[in-house]
């Protein structure tokens, strides 16, 4: 939303400066039976890059660019302390950009917003680095293919497949994403599955993710 029409928003540069960033995952907590910390910061990031990051790559495939700078952003929470919206300065600009280069899409998102709040999750959540970024990986992964042409999810036709593959992003940074996610092949199905579990299997009430765990006792719950 635009930040003038988000009510009880935060600036995200405060939110996480402050307590308010630790409070909100103590209120997600309660309720949940003294679950391990990384646990509880794990699912709260898992809503905080969903809401960021598909609607920044579809608006990204339409040819609109919303800014991600996370220090011209604000976010409101919900009840629960889980993220309810992030509020932006503007509607973003229109891009010229190839509407499937996705490591060009990725590149600012990279280094504008996730490397410090990956960072934040580590520092107030304990979540460990490479299990944050695998939770970005996969709504990333989603977004595109799901507004790809053709039937991305066959083998061989994976859209996203170079995010996964790529050592470098576009600005020459290293590819935080590589090896995140993989399709396998199970009979006649393919499958993508995460390289790093993302512990939802230690929050009472929370489904498995199914084919997608990398844990593979996990997959069958």
């Amino acid at each position: 939303m635009l930040a003038g029409d988000l009510d009880g928003a935060t600036t995200l540069a405060e939110f996480f400066a402050s307590d308010a960033f630790s409070k909100a995952l103590d209120t997600y907590a309660a309720g949940k039976n003294g679950a391990d910390r990384r646990a509880v910061a794990s699912m709260w990031s898992l809503y905080y890059f969903s809401a960021l990051t598909i609607p920044y790559i579809v608006a990204r495939r339409f040819h609109q660019e919303l800014s991600v700078d996370m220090n011209a952003m604000s976010i409101a929470l919900g009840e629960d302390g889980l993220p309810r919206a992030f509020g932006l300065a503007d509607e973003g600009a229109w891009s010229e950009a190839s509407d499937d280069d996705l490591l060009s899409f990725v590149a600012p998102l990279v280094r504008d917003h996730l490397t410090p709040i990956v960072q934040e999750l580590k520092n107030q959540g304990g979540l460990a680095p490479r299990l944050a970024w695998n939770n970005a990986a996969v709504y990333i992964d989603y977004a595109f293919n799901a507004t790809a042409q053709g039937k991305a999810s066959e083998a061989g036709n994976w859209a996203s497949r170079a995010l996964f593959e790529e050592q470098f992003l576009p600005d020459g940074t290293l590819n935080p994403f590589r090896g995140c996610l993989r399709h396998e092949t199970d009979g006649e199905q393919t499958i993508c599955r995460r390289k790093v579990c993302c512990l939802r299997y230690m929050l009472p009430g929370i489904p498995s993710c199914g084919e997608l765990c990398a844990l593979p006792e996990q997959r069958k719950q």
